[in-house]
Parts: structure tokens; sequence; C-alpha cells
């Protein structure tokens, strides 16, 4: 039988989608007929979704779109957090009123969307949110707390290891930086000058990317790197090459080469994700948040999320007035 939660019944549900795929110029608030929660499922009330580069990467064409098995008229966004409005026959551990978080593969950014509540699948998960962590926060868990979490996973720090991070204030980064720290590693950080504080308040110690970038890493490390994880192209990649770490200990994520591995979030170790939100209750890892926009600037906040250069995350809230 269908539990519901004591919040007024509604057929109705706002939600960002695309009639074409493109840029945040193609992006509309709609109002659409509100998903209901099938059996095995569980339906949230969306409070707040956070931002990712794939979430515009994966609709920018029908190609890309495509390989993600996405079609139009399509959502956006995948990280989410709010409470459980509605429960499907045969669901266990989750009841209206519950606050959780987790991923609905680009359709996110919407009052409602309706998970698998067995949360085998990344991106089509909940997942309960600890006390302590409020639900922007929680809302930026899924997509970058899992790609860190498995980046982190193919390099395998610890204490005697120094990683070098390419992108390391980015949405990943803020993650992967924090993540390398708590198991022991010296972090060394790149990012623009400007970064440079931002990066050392997430434990990072910065240097400049761009040419010259194995030099400059030589003269902060005399002692040598011995992992490294590109989060952006292949500059650290390569870098990490001419500093003499071997291809076993350095991993890419936007970008695959031969001998090296390509970290997914979808390959997170199951219950990287319910660990991550346990360190951010703990206090041991921070999200910073770059922004928080109300649903209907959500132009304003892709195109921010889209230029690359935020330090944190960008976040969507839908709480209804």
């Amino acid at each position: 039988m269908q539990q519901q939660s004591d919040q007024p019944a509604t057929g109705r549900s706002r939600a960002v989608q695309l009639d074409s795929f493109g840029g945040p110029e193609v992006l509309t608030i709609r109002a659409i007929p509100a998903p209901r929660a099938g059996r095995g499922q569980v339906r949230v009330r969306v409070t707040a979704a956070g931002l990712n580069p794939m979430d515009w990467i994966m609709t920018a064409d029908a190609d890309t779109a495509a390989r993600f098995g996405l079609s139009l008229p399509a959502g956006f966004g995948t990280d989410y957090a709010g409470v459980v409005d509605q429960v499907g026959a045969g669901v266990t551990g989750f009841a209206p009123g519950d606050r959780v978080f987790g991923g609905a593969l680009s359709r996110a950014v919407a009052d409602f969307v309706v998970v698998d509540a067995a949360g085998a699948v990344a991106a089509n998960e909940v997942h309960h949110t600890p006390d302590g962590v409020d639900d922007r926060t929680a809302a930026t868990l899924t997509i970058a707390g899992r790609t860190a979490s498995a980046a982190l996973a193919a390099v395998a720090p610890g204490p005697d290891d120094t990683v070098l991070i390419g992108g390391a204030g980015g949405g990943v980064g803020v993650f992967a930086v924090q993540l390398a720290r708590i198991a022991g590693a010296r972090v060394i950080g790149t990012g623009s000058a400007a970064s440079a504080e931002y990066l050392r308040g997430l434990g990072a110690e910065p240097v400049a990317y761009g040419d010259g970038l194995a030099d400059r890493v030589r003269a902060l490390v005399p002692s040598g790197v011995t992992a490294a994880i590109d989060l952006h192209g292949t500059e650290t990649l390569h870098a990490a090459r001419e500093l003499g770490v071997p291809d076993s200990r350095i991993c890419t994520i936007a970008t695959k080469a031969d001998g090296v591995a390509a970290a997914n979030g979808a390959n997170a170790a199951p219950g990287a994700l319910d660990e991550i939100a346990r360190l951010v209750a703990a206090g041991r890892l921070r999200v910073p948040i770059a922004a928080s926009f109300p649903v209907d600037q959500i132009r304003r906040a892709a195109e921010l999320q889209a230029g690359r250069h935020v330090r944190g995350k960008v976040v969507i809230d839908l709480r209804r007035c």
C-alpha cells in the first residue's frame, strides 16, 4: 500500500526542462504532472538541487544526450536533497518525512523526483541525510562526492604520499583535496593565482596551472610527487608523467589516456556516498557553497556553473514559501 505524508496533495510540479539541446538559454520552468512513487520507489519533495558540469555537458547536444539515455523533452540537474513525500509498495527503510539526498539523472531541478529506494544505480538513488547536514549541503554531495571517492580509490593515497590534484578548487576538487588529506596525504592543488588562499583553506598547497607546471611543482616539492589526479583535462596528467609518477598512480575524470585509470562516480565503492555524508556531519569535510539561486534564476545559475571558474558548489533553492 502506498504511504503519503501529511502534506497537501498536489497534481502539479515545477520542473526545469528543455525542448532542444543547448546551453543555459534553453532551460525553461514548466508545470508538469507530479510523478508518483511506484513499487520499490520513493517520491521526494525537493528542497535543493546542486549543479555539476555534467548537467550542461550531457544536455548540450543530441549525441551526448543519447549516450546518457536522454531524449526530449529532458529535465535538468542530478543532485537533490529534500524530504520523502510518498513511499511505494514494497519499500522498507524510508517513510514520509524522512530527510534524504541522492541523484536523479537530469531531472533533479523539480519540485518532486521519484527514485528507486534500493539505491543500487548511481544517479537513481536515495540516502538518509544525517543530522547536522543541511539540505543545501546534502544537495551537493552525490555526483562530486562519488567522483572524488572513485578517483581517490584509483590512486589510494596514504600518509607517505604527496598527491598532485589538478583543478583542486572545482566542485570535485573540493572533495578530492579533503579526502586525500583525511587519508593522511600531502596535497598540491593547481588553480589560478586568485584561488591560492581558497585552496589553502581546503588543505592544499597551491600551485599555478599553465605552462611550466611540472617545474613549479618540482620547486615546491623537491622530494617528488607520488600520485596525481587530473580533474580538468590533461595538463596535470602530463605534468605528473614528467615528474616521474607511474601511470598506475595517475587518475583522470574528464579524459582518457592509455594506461591511466579514468574515474567515474558510478564506480564509487558501495557506501562511499554515505561515508562522505558522515564526514560532513562530523565536521571533518566541508562543502563551500559558492552561490545559491531561486529556481526562477536557473539560467543565471547554469551560466555561472558552465563558466568552470566557480570555487565550490552552485545550488538551486526549490523551497516553496
